[in-house]
């Protein structure tokens, strides 16, 4: 069969890490020993305290592979995100928690429910296939799921992630509260960041109708202390979007503590984030109040008033 490529998306997050471990693992219980765990870029910090903390080595960073190889995708199935020549690969199997936008001319397993990580369908494989989840795997799946959950405060946990976090903090034998705001805190020091690190942190190019944009999300415990760089945040983000052609660059600085979100916007359509939120950009700037999930509080708004 040969050997299988395992990677999640660009701009990797702790879901895309933890899953290409978590999903190697899951293989090869299931017999498929020829597995390599990957990443399509570099760890944030968040991710780092996670395999920190757990003393294991980060997925094997790749740029690509070659043309006819085995894949596997996690966190993810958009073309845009991934591999630039995925429609040259043979991809086995899709495991994500996001909507479809991949179209291939062959069948394929694919495994996508609308819960809060990718980790939480992956917990389900190991249940349904009888296998052991041992500590170490326990302690990635769930560090993913308050990640993407935001410590299951976030719109998009289900009742599903919730059940997952509580029996892998057993296994994993922490106090998900605890460690949980420890691995947020550790994701939300800029300092050693440059404006152009910041703003490609976790940006993904997303359009709404006809407007092109680019949304990146940047957590933090103190929205003030981002707005510091925000005169040098702005004058990147107009680089970016001349070098891209964009309609629109948002900027999502989002209080972990507080579940709220301060938006830089611009571009030619930064008035539909007024529209859309029934908000003042005031300084290229507004809260938006209660808005921390860029998949459910953000694209479906956008897209609507778009």
């Amino acid at each position: 069969m040969g050997k299988t490529y395992i990677f999640g998306h660009k701009n990797p997050d702790t879901d895309s890490i933890t899953s290409s471990l978590v999903m190697a693992d899951f293989e090869r219980k299931m017999g498929n020993l020829d597995v390599v765990a990957c990443r399509l870029g570099n760890l944030n910090k968040e991710t780092e305290y996670v395999l920190n903390y757990l003393k294991i080595e980060a997925p094997k960073l790749i740029e690509s592979v070659e043309d006819g190889s085995n894949v596997i995708l996690v966190d993810h199935n958009s073309p845009s995100e991934s591999i630039d020549n995925l429609n040259d690969v043979n991809i086995l199997k899709v495991i994500d928690h996001h909507k479809v936008a991949l179209e291939t001319s062959y069948p394929l397993y694919y495994r996508a429910e609308p819960v809060g990580c990718t980790e939480t369908v992956i917990y389900k494989l190991y249940k349904e296939n009888g296998l052991e989840i041992d500590k170490t795997i326990a302690t990635l799946m769930v560090s993913a799921i308050i990640s993407d959950t935001l410590l299951l405060k976030s719109p998009t946990t289900t009742e599903e992630d919730k059940k997952a976090v509580e029996e892998l903090s057993k296994i994993a034998e922490i106090d998900s509260e605890n460690y949980g705001l420890e691995m947020l805190k550790a994701g939300t020091d800029l300092s050693s960041f440059s404006i152009d690190e910041i703003l490609h942190l976790d940006a993904k190019k997303i359009d709404f109708k006809e407007v092109k944009a680019i949304v990146d999300q940047v957590n933090t415990a103190d929205i003030s202390e981002v707005m510091k760089l925000k005169a040098d945040l702005e004058s990147r983000i107009n680089e970016i979007i001349s070098e891209e052609n964009l309609d629109l660059f948002m900027l999502l600085i989002t209080d972990i503590v507080n579940s709220n979100s301060q938006v830089i916007a611009l571009g030619n359509s930064a008035s539909l984030v007024e529209k859309a939120y029934g908000v003042k950009l005031e300084n290229n700037t507004a809260l938006l109040k209660g808005v921390v999930s860029r998949k459910k509080q953000v694209v479906p708004i956008m897209t609507e008033n778009a």
